[in-house]
């Protein structure tokens, strides 16, 4: 486990809070004033060679001020019958302008082999045009960015479609997953779903494509795997 460097982050990343929050302010009142989970995607992946079972999800508590998310996302390949990836994020939040927040924070990767865990601190929000934004930098001896966004077009008050882009970007070989150096993995989905309950609960259908770039698709390659893949779709979005 690479945890040297990634271990020597944690008071810088949390320092903010700590230094924010004397005994007096610790709990006031008002909190937390809020508390959800929202989960984004719940879905059964069909592709050629293995279908995928994957969630990615947010459950938070705290106020408009801050607060604390915990962020899990998980692929599961059920031919391999183990998982391709699997994330904890320990997320703090908080605003920097009318739009956006400040996210700060660990990530801690426990696939089936390699363990990672990193620092990370990136911004989360909406952009010109509704779109949902979040740019997060995991930082560790094993460094890496990532740009996800989506926007949601409605079609009836009901139906929505989906599109979504995520770009992965490791900055150094990582043999241990397959990632290499400045050689992206990207990702890109189309949801159509259905509102039911008040948005609490909508099914949808959909299509997942992967493709590697550079020394990450080498890596696949010399282990066998296809440097691109496309996932019919079923799953659904909840919130409560």
């Amino acid at each position: 486990m690479h945890r040297s460097r990634a271990g020597a982050l944690v008071p810088a990343l949390l320092a903010p809070v700590l230094l924010s929050t004397t005994p007096a302010q610790a709990m006031p009142h008002s909190w937390p004033q809020f508390w959800g989970v929202q989960v984004e995607q719940l879905e059964y992946r069909l592709g050629d060679d293995t279908d995928v079972f994957a969630w990615d999800f947010d459950a938070f508590v705290g106020s408009d001020e801050r607060r604390f998310v915990w962020r899990s996302e998980a692929e599961y390949a059920t031919e391999e019958d183990a998982f391709e990836q699997l994330e904890n994020q320990a997320r703090v939040t908080q605003p920097i302008s009318e739009f956006f927040d400040l996210a700060y924070g660990l990530r801690l990767d426990t696939p089936e082999g390699a363990t990672r865990l990193h620092g990370l601190i990136g911004i989360q929000g909406l952009a010109p045009q509704w779109f949902e934004i979040d740019a997060t930098l995991f930082v560790s001896d094993t460094p890496f960015a990532r740009f996800e966004t989506e926007y949601e077009v409605l079609i009836t008050n009901r139906l929505n479609l989906v599109p979504s882009l995520e770009l992965t970007l490791p900055m150094v070989n990582d043999e241990g997953i397959g990632a290499g150096a400045w050689g992206p993995k990207l990702e890109a989905g189309l949801r159509l779903g259905y509102d039911l309950i008040d948005r609490t609960l909508t099914p949808y259908i959909g299509v997942h494509y992967e493709r590697l770039f550079g020394q990450t698709a080498d890596y696949a390659r010399d282990d066998g795997e296809e440097r691109d893949a496309l996932f019919f779709v079923i799953g659904a979005r909840l919130l409560f």
